[in-house]
């Protein structure tokens, strides 16, 4: 119990130790630019009102001023890795998201923080068990903390593809709903302010943020780029440059939307009997595997016991 014990203790002292050298080394190997120690002395008055001021990313702002200079190089880190900011900023948009590149930085190192805690944990359960190597305990910690900020890189992938997923779903529905209201007579934008308020989903939200632009000044042909440029799918893609084209040439509306419709529901098809064919080669697994075994054994058990009597 007492060697347990001090292989505990040794423990939490040497990954606490080795915790303690990289946050001093990396303070004294950051790189001290010019604009760092010019740029107390050439603050800018701040003329804006407070209630104007950035506010906390997390609910826990000190916290956050305090590994807010480790940002910069977690960022550098993640962008050599493929998170690059441009990525981020692209996918928080098709997702759907209000956030920013810096607040998901900052949710990626609570994250690899969290990981990292649980990494070293496990390092410490570890070294009290098993008696596991210092460089292989060092390695597990680090692999927790770099997992935790890709995790959450993965996650936002996520919701991007359920996002998009749900969106081709609505998408004949919408249209369908759009070519009845322009064929009742109401003008293009009439029918999309109708449609975005008579149904929910995400593709409503995308035709309300559409008709907000519309209202802000934007024609409707330039509304309907930037919804296709937010959602980047194909089949919005068509049918807002459908749309855009009807609404320029002057070419009957409805006519457009009900083939843009019909055209997205043998895109569904297609897609669904794609999924049915992968999932059919799926079920052939169990099959094979347990339920032919089973009925092998079943019709040879039998004759087996015969023979043996």
């Amino acid at each position: 119990m007492l060697t347990t014990l001090s292989l505990t203790g040794g423990g939490i002292g040497l990954m606490f130790g080795l915790g303690s050298c990289l946050v001093i080394w990396r303070l004294a190997a950051r790189r001290v630019r010019l604009i760092d120690r010019v740029s107390p002395y050439l603050r800018d008055q701040v003329v804006t009102s407070r209630l104007l001021a950035e506010s906390p990313h997390t609910p826990f702002p000190t916290v956050e001023r305090m590994i807010r200079p480790f940002l910069g190089d977690l960022a550098a880190f993640l962008e050599r890795l493929g998170s690059t900011a441009v990525s981020i900023r692209r996918r928080l948009i098709r997702a759907g998201s209000p956030m920013s590149v810096e607040q998901f930085r900052t949710e990626q190192v609570i994250w690899s923080a969290l990981s990292l805690a649980g990494g070293l944990l496990a390092a410490l359960v570890l070294a009290a068990t098993r008696q596991t190597s210092l460089p292989a305990l060092i390695v597990l910690v680090a692999l927790a903390g770099l997992a935790g900020a890709l995790v959450r890189d993965t996650m936002l992938s996520r919701q991007v593809a359920a996002r998009e997923k749900r969106m081709i779903a609505e998408f004949p529905t919408v249209a369908e709903l759009l070519a009845l209201a322009v064929g009742a007579g109401e003008a293009p934008v009439a029918a999309l302010d109708r449609v975005a308020r008579s149904t929910r989903g995400e593709l409503s939200g995308e035709l309300s943020t559409t008709l907000a632009d519309v209202r802000s000044g934007r024609t409707l042909t330039e509304a309907l780029e930037r919804m296709a440029a937010r959602t980047d799918l194909s089949s919005i893609v068509r049918f807002t440059d459908g749309v855009a084209t009807a609404v320029d040439r002057g070419t009957p509306l409805a006519d457009v939307l009900r083939a843009q419709a019909q055209d997205a529901r043998q895109v569904g098809h297609r897609a669904l009997m794609e999924e049915g064919g992968k999932r059919e080669i799926v079920m052939m697994v169990p099959v094979v595997f347990v339920l032919l075994p089973i009925s092998v054994v079943f019709a040879v058990f039998p004759g087996l016991s015969v023979l043996s009597i």
